[in-house]
């Protein structure tokens, strides 16, 4: 993956090898590491492995070899709950201490790995499955160059600061880095036992088995900055990461269906969803995605949230504490920071610290800030719980206030974006390429760019806004915001619709010309609810049609627009957190038959995608008999809200609404998709009680029911047309 900064942009191009390499990928906290399928580090050609930790990589290199050879590869597996990596190996042929060779397949070597707490471990079993004794050298080589992550993305740095020499002891080898920013970076590779050799980067254990013997190596890799830390060892390390997955895995309800390959995907999905989510101080945050977003991303988080809201409301409020306590406060044009606006990314690291890049706490994102106040409106009406939202209020007033006097740009009641940072990103919406919003003739937008999905989620902010203001008490404030919001949705339907193309356009420039584009991101109009009925139906057709939906999912713009590009970034793939949201919009508007088409779509790409794990997107060609979706290369996976896309369709296909105030779960005009003919929600919370539904196909068409009754909950399946969820 070759990653480049250009005109102080920075980007991601697929032009490097490490697309062709298969790695495998752990993720705990703040620290994520790339292997190979040995279980090795290497920096071959352009591939990015090693351990990373809060911006650093820490271990650059890892090699484990059996007489100077990299043993044989039999199978590597990642545990079901995607905590811990296990690899078979084997030794080639070798020399004995008889004439006789010792043939390959011999000696038995099972790799496990994992990380817990700010380290990684690994347990190293040998065994002698021959008839006679084996001897071998078994070495382990480490280095670790302490490459800010974004070094390895491309970024060139005049200077840099000193790495020091390896500490060695009997037992342990010690990399340090004096940082630019005065912290001390360390690495620690510790074994036990001790080897017989080591060395500045090397370890070497002199081998001898006897027949059907069997022998362990454990190694423990620390990485600290500034202090040295102690770590225990793998057995216990192993029984608190499992204790920890076992707790987390409560927070979330359970999924069966009577379709086995659609339950592999959802547990594939929830061990995912807790594997990239991160205890801080707030709460849980998914953090984006791994490799090069594994931290806290504000569009990311709130999304992910949303789409995981009614099976794990938790995740919410974590996402809501920390933007809230990470809101921006003062004016900071080199982060895009204005008061009230909501974080866009932070980044650890040395580059981040000394301002070399704005990430440290950026906010160039336009998005954000609505969709924070829409997930606290959500949330309300998914818990009840008062108390979280009335300890964020004021931070719902500062981000409905920065909307009106920082958002709206020109005073034209549109949100618009505009960078002021010499580093920041041009474009601020999720499509954040920076060739991703253009004009009919391919001609990139003039800024400020005002988005067609942004102007729906400041509408949906607003309503949203008002029901908490009005259950706070505080009616002339909801009265003022229902307001807006009508005049918005008014405003938006005059200059955003496009008669020639049938569509919302993906926006509007500078001048407030339209940049009349077909693009997936009209679809998001009717996730927030901004569309009219009548424009939701003709949408729903326009997004399905052969030009923008390719079979597997709907594509980020038509083919018949000037800059399509199936193998693009953002001009022609799929994403999977978008489709989601696309389908809850149809929900939205009863158009349930198409709900379940691109839920029926989503779910045939996770035949073909190892582990039914979705990744960040995949190309946009067409879908063709025996063929399978053509992949990204550097697309990152596991992403986020990648992974909870499967629970918004389940959500947009049964048409769910919870709300725990009234202690009812609706069901509004709820589809099946043809492979699906019932699902059990088990482990389902609603505030202190824990609840069983169960949906399934009959004669009378979906039925719902609650599998232990509780006279204080109920639940309703309406087949008729929805309530409309728009203001009169």
């Amino acid at each position: 993956m070759n990653f480049i900064e250009v005109e102080n942009r920075h980007y991601i191009l697929a032009t490097s090898s490490f697309a062709d390499q298969r790695t495998m990928v752990l993720k705990q906290g703040d620290t994520f590491a790339i292997f190979d399928l040995h279980g090795d580090i290497h920096q071959v050609g352009a591939s990015k492995q090693g351990i990373f930790h809060h911006g650093t990589r820490h271990l650059s290199r890892m090699e484990l070899n059996v007489n100077g050879q990299s043993p044989l590869l039999l199978t590597a597996n990642p545990r079901e709950d995607n905590q811990m990596l296990m690899i078979d190996l084997t030794n080639h042929d070798m020399p004995s201490e008889s004439e006789d060779m010792v043939l390959r397949g011999t000696v038995y070597i099972h790799r496990s790995k994992f990380l817990w707490q700010s380290a990684c471990y690994e347990k190293i079993q040998l065994v002698n499955y021959g008839l006679i004794s084996v001897a071998f050298n078994l070495e382990i080589i480490c280095d670790a160059d302490f490459a800010d992550i974004f070094e390895i993305r491309g970024s060139v740095r005049p200077h840099k600061g000193k790495k020091l020499d390896p500490v060695i002891s009997n037992d342990s080898m010690t990399f340090s880095y004096e940082g630019l920013d005065h912290v001390l970076r360390r690495t620690s590779v510790h074994f036990t036992p001790a080897p017989e050799v080591i060395n500045h980067n090397t370890a070497v254990y002199e081998i001898y088995l006897l027949p059907k013997q069997e022998l362990e190596v454990e190694i423990g890799i620390s990485y600290s900055q500034n202090s040295e830390v102690s770590i225990p060892d793998f057995a216990h390390a192993r029984d608190s990461m499992n204790n920890y997955m076992e707790r987390t895995s409560r927070y979330c309800a359970d999924i069966l269906t009577s379709n086995e390959q659609f339950n592999e995907w959802v547990n594939r999905s929830k061990s995912d969803l807790i594997t990239m989510s991160s205890q801080t101080p707030y709460g849980l945050y998914p953090y984006a995605g791994v490799p090069w977003y594994s931290t806290p991303f504000g569009r990311d988080g709130i999304i992910t949230a949303m789409e995981c809201l009614w099976a794990e409301p938790e995740l919410a409020r974590g996402v809501l504490n920390y933007l809230a306590h990470t809101q921006a406060q003062d004016f900071n044009d080199f982060q895009d920071a204005e008061p009230g606006k909501i974080l866009h990314e932070t980044r650890g690291g040395e580059m981040a610290a000394l301002d070399e890049i704005p990430f440290r706490l950026y906010y160039g994102t336009i998005d954000a800030t609505p969709l924070f106040i829409s997930l606290a409106g959500a949330y309300l009406e998914r818990t009840n719980d008062l108390t979280t939202i009335a300890k964020i209020w004021p931070n719902i007033k500062k981000a409905l206030h920065w909307i009106d006097a920082y958002g709206d740009v020109d005073g034209d009641g549109f949100v618009e974006y505009k960078t002021k940072s010499s580093k920041g990103l041009t474009n601020q919406g999720w499509k954040d390429s920076e060739d991703a919003v253009f004009y009919e003739d391919g001609r990139l937008a003039e800024d400020p760019i005002a988005l067609c999905e942004v102007q729906g989620y400041v509408y949906d902010a607003k309503i949203k806004a008002a029901q908490i203001a009005r259950i706070l008490g505080h009616d002339e404030i909801a009265a003022r915001l229902e307001l807006e919001a009508v005049r918005l949705k008014e405003n938006f339907n005059r200059k955003f619709w496009s008669e020639s193309k049938q569509t919302y356009v993906i926006a509007l420039d500078g001048n407030k010309n339209q940049c009349n584009v077909r693009s997936s991101n009209a679809g998001h109009c009717l996730f927030s609810g901004i569309a009219t009925p009548e424009r939701a139906a003709i949408m729903a057709k326009n997004l399905l049609d052969e030009t923008m939906f390719s079979g597997w999912g709907i594509r980020t713009i038509s083919t018949a627009e000037a800059r399509y590009n199936p193998m693009s970034y953002h001009n022609g793939s799929v994403w999977p957190h978008d489709n989601a949201m696309i389908a809850l919009g149809f929900s939205r508007y009863n158009l349930m038959n198409e709900t379940a088409q691109v839920m029926a779509a989503t779910f045939d790409t996770t035949e073909h995608m190892e582990g039914r794990r979705l990744p960040e997107l995949f190309c946009g060609f067409d879908r063709e008999k025996g063929k399978a979706p053509t992949s990204y290369p550097v697309a990152c996976s596991p992403q986020a809200w990648s992974v909870g896309a499967i629970f918004m369709m389940i959500q947009a296909c049964l048409g769910m609404r919870i709300n725990a105030a009234n202690k009812t779960v609706t069901f509004c005009h709820p589809v099946l998709p043809p492979f699906l003919n019932d699902i059990t929600i088990t482990n389902l919370r609603m505030g202190d009680k824990l609840i069983i539904l169960q949906i399934r196909r009959s004669k009378d068409g979906i039925e719902a029911a609650l599998l232990n009754p509780d006279k204080e909950i109920t639940v309703k399946v309406n087949k008729t047309v929805p309530e409309e969820l728009e203001l009169a």
